[in-house]
């Protein structure tokens, strides 16, 4: 039957038959516990409060808001009145904030209390919303000067909880929307279908995936606002897993706690994260005897992480690849059955790959010279496409370099072997992979060579234990400046206009930079100086 796959379908059926599989939120006061039935009655009465607020089918509804029950309710009430869910990354720069609520034209933001300062101030930039919405726990609402401001639960308090999720609907109409981390520029929207987050989350239900079910506690600590957590907020509503929600600015220890109190058995997120939680389990003894999965992405896990996990907690440790245009799973790294008799090390090995591509997805390894033998060995690009791969960036120009004869280029090089398990080795260009979040090297050299002091700037990454790879910038001074600039009036200089994230770890003055027979910056050869006046190993 032609039947259309939709966001509040998925609510629908975890409302009827898992009405009493709950939703676990850590909020800044407190633990609230609430049953699918509960969410989908909160869901159904946010849907008409949007609707009251004159909230239209296909206008974009923004939220700047942590990983909270909350906003799981608005993961489904937008795209389930026909509406398009917007998460905001609030980890970029004010100004990259500002660039992503215009362009995308939201016209509500919902925001978390302890980001309300933040929007005060970006307020008088912001062109088309017309209503923001606070989460808090407070009766009262914190002190704001934004107009038109309500507060989340008094609407949901107002709402019809009978209010029904829209019917007739074109699967492919978009659903949700998320921003890349402007890696190159200013940051590209990609548009996820109704169609495209369904089948993506039967893809993350998978045997040989994350084998998503009703019988999971499923803890996702990757934001949502970062791709959609990965899609399982979506996935586990669906299925009618419980879900344990770690709220605002949340430490290893909480997570370490949440595993032991609430018996998580599968969780999500960035190697940061779990480095951050080895050190807590080599402080404090903590059952995680529960887990079945740790899943991780956004950039590629260490070994000795990977070894930690699997054989001095013997937890199994997945790796999974993706991108915010891939919705995200891409390929998911699980041994086969025939690998069982790998020795420990080999095993170990192996897990460190970004594993085989999802079953619905296509792949291609190109070079110049097309595309490159599966020899474990030849490198190329990687493409993908299929049913949750984007197949254009939001209004933008860039789409024509990104999206080719119905391809998806990732800009990841990588190998692949003759069974098709992929490794990413590279980077097409010279972008910083920071802690799961990516870094502009560009933008950061434009800025500092706005500086008067500064004659010429490069910025080049140099491998992290804790965050993968931080950035370093390399400077030659101006010489009527040279021994009068520091490296902290530089950073000084950066602070105001990035996220902290992408503030260089140091600042490096050097008398010149490589080039290039046409003036262009030779990054591999700076970056080869910089390793060895750290003395790290690349």
């Amino acid at each position: 039957m032609n039947h259309a796959l939709t966001v509040g379908a998925m609510m629908e059926h975890a409302e009827k038959f898992f009405p009493g599989k709950e939703v676990i939120s850590q909020t800044h006061d407190k633990i609230h516990r609430l049953t699918y039935k509960e969410i989908g009655k909160r869901t159904r009465c946010l849907m008409s409060a949007l609707d009251k607020l004159g909230v239209k089918k296909g206008e974009r509804v923004g939220t700047l808001a942590w990983n909270t029950h909350r906003h799981l309710e608005i993961y489904f009430a937008a795209p389930g009145m026909g509406a398009v869910l917007h998460t905001i990354n609030i980890r970029l720069s004010p100004e990259h904030i500002i660039y992503i609520i215009n362009h995308a034209e939201d016209k509500i933001i919902f925001v978390d209390e302890d980001i309300l300062p933040l929007v005060d101030k970006l307020q008088d930039h912001l062109k088309t919303v017309k209503a923001y919405v606070v989460l808090t726990d407070k009766e009262e609402l914190p002190p704001t000067s934004l107009p038109n401001v309500y507060s989340y639960e008094d609407l949901i308090k107002n709402g019809d909880e009978n209010y029904p999720f829209i019917k007739e609907m074109d699967e492919n109409e978009p659903a949700g929307m998320c921003y890349t981390s402007a890696t190159t520029g200013k940051p590209k929207g990609v548009i996820y279908s109704h169609r495209g987050i369904a089948l993506h989350s039967f893809a993350l239900a998978l045997a040989d995936t994350a084998a998503l079910s009703e019988s999971d506690i499923a803890m996702p600590v990757v934001p949502q606002f970062h791709v959609n957590a990965w899609g399982m907020p979506f996935a586990c509503t669906w299925f009618g897993a419980t879900q344990v929600m770690p709220g605002p600015r949340f430490t290893p220890e909480r997570l370490a706690q949440f595993i032991e109190d609430y018996n998580v058995t599968l969780t999500a997120g960035v190697p940061t994260i779990w480095l951050g939680l080895l050190k807590v389990l080599e402080e404090k003894e903590y059952d995680l005897s529960s887990l079945r999965g740790v899943l991780c992405g956004g950039s590629a896990a260490p070994i000795g992480m990977i070894r930690a996990f699997e054989q001095k907690y013997n937890i199994p440790f997945y790796h999974a690849y993706g991108a915010t245009e891939t919705t995200p799973l891409a390929t998911f790294s699980r041994l086969k059955s025939y690998q069982s008799d790998l020795s420990i090390d080999e095993k170990i090995n192996e897990k460190t790959r970004q594993g085989i591509l999802v079953p619905g997805l296509e792949m291609k390894i190109i070079d110049d010279d097309g595309e490159v033998a599966w020899n474990n060995e030849s490198m190329g690009e990687l493409l993908l496409r299929g049913p949750w791969i984007a197949d254009a960036y939001y209004k933008d120009d860039r789409s024509k370099d990104a999206f080719i004869d119905g391809w998806f280029h990732t800009g990841d090089v990588v190998t692949v072997d003759e069974e098709g398990t992929i490794k990413i080795v590279d980077r097409t260009s010279d972008l910083i992979k920071s802690g799961g979040e990516w870094i502009s090297s560009v933008e950061l050299e434009n800025v500092l060579m706005a500086h008067e002091a500064v004659f010429e700037a490069c910025v080049v990454a140099i491998p992290d234990e804790k965050w993968q790879e931080r950035p370093i910038a390399c400077v030659v001074l101006h010489e009527k400046f040279v021994d009068q600039v520091d490296k902290e009036e530089l950073l000084d200089f950066l602070r105001p206009q990035f996220a902290k994230f992408w503030i260089p770890d140091d600042v490096l003055f050097v008398e010149e930079i490589p080039k290039s027979s046409v003036g262009k910056f030779l990054k591999r050869e700076l970056r080869k100086y910089v390793l060895e006046h750290y003395q790290v190993q690349d």
